[in-house]
């Protein structure tokens, strides 16, 4: 009887010991793209009713913003920076195995892209819609995976899904042809480690393996605003980085 207990005891034990150890093997990181000094102001792609515009009827009825640098004037949060895992990772948090959706929406929306950067697992496809009253063509070269340019006609909601085998190092450039100032960008990632500042520059990562992790900030102005930023993810918790700052100068590409 002695004998069984103890060998209970000791079963009892090691389950314990691998429950903590699974609650202690994850963690996050979140922070802040900030703009170091002042952006001029953009003028639009676009100016509102600008009658010589390609498809003036639909393309300039409000303006079409420059979104090459987005910045908030209360935080100079910089928006539209991707800050993603450089490599994947050889364990991926449970929760995170399977995407929350099978399609990530592209849409084009007053001649512009929206949202103008997304980030795409490879378990998912990008669905290419439009809501604008003319056509567009999607044009997209990535480095790993297949380049892509189709036809979507005016007000397609049925759209065309993009697929990919591949993760990318560097997010892939897109463009309309018939209407040159649209331009946005996707991330293409074999893992759920990546993510798009919000509008005020925050961003954050969660259940990310504990320990010494490498990532990229990267912004379509100046590429690269970190190449490689070696964080520390703590076990059981949410590590705040210093805030990320980055020029005028390497947010406009000069």
């Amino acid at each position: 009887m002695t004998k069984w207990l103890t060998v209970c005891s000791v079963a009892a034990l090691a389950g314990a010991l691998s429950m903590t150890d699974v609650q202690a093997q994850w963690g996050g990181i979140k922070g802040r793209v900030v703009l170091d000094g002042d952006l001029p102001t953009l003028a639009p792609l676009i100016a509102k009713g600008d009658a010589s515009a390609k498809d003036a009827a639909v393309c300039a009825v409000n303006a079409v913003p420059d979104e090459t640098a987005v910045v908030d004037p209360e935080t100079k949060g910089v928006a539209n920076v991707v800050v993603y895992l450089r490599k994947k990772p050889s364990k991926i948090h449970p929760s995170l195995k399977d995407p929350k959706a099978a399609t990530v929406l592209y849409d084009q929306i007053g001649c512009k892209f929206v949202p103008h950067v997304i980030v795409a697992q490879t378990t998912q496809k990008v669905k290419v819609v439009s809501m604008d009253a003319v056509a567009h063509n999607t044009r997209g070269t990535p480095i790993k995976n297949m380049g892509f340019n189709f036809l979507l006609s005016a007000n397609d909601r049925t759209g065309v899904e993009v697929p990919f085998a591949s993760g990318e190092s560097l997010p892939t450039e897109i463009r309309c042809d018939i209407h040159p100032w649209m331009k946005g960008y996707w991330m293409i990632v074999d893992h759920p480690y990546a993510v798009v500042t919000a509008a005020d520059g925050s961003f954050q990562i969660d259940n990310l393996p504990a320990g010494e992790n490498e990532f990229r900030v990267w912004h379509e102005g100046g590429g690269y605003v970190e190449k490689s930023l070696e964080v520390k993810v703590a076990d059981g918790k949410v590590t705040e980085l210093k805030p990320i700052k980055v020029s005028a100068a390497k947010l406009l590409g000069k």
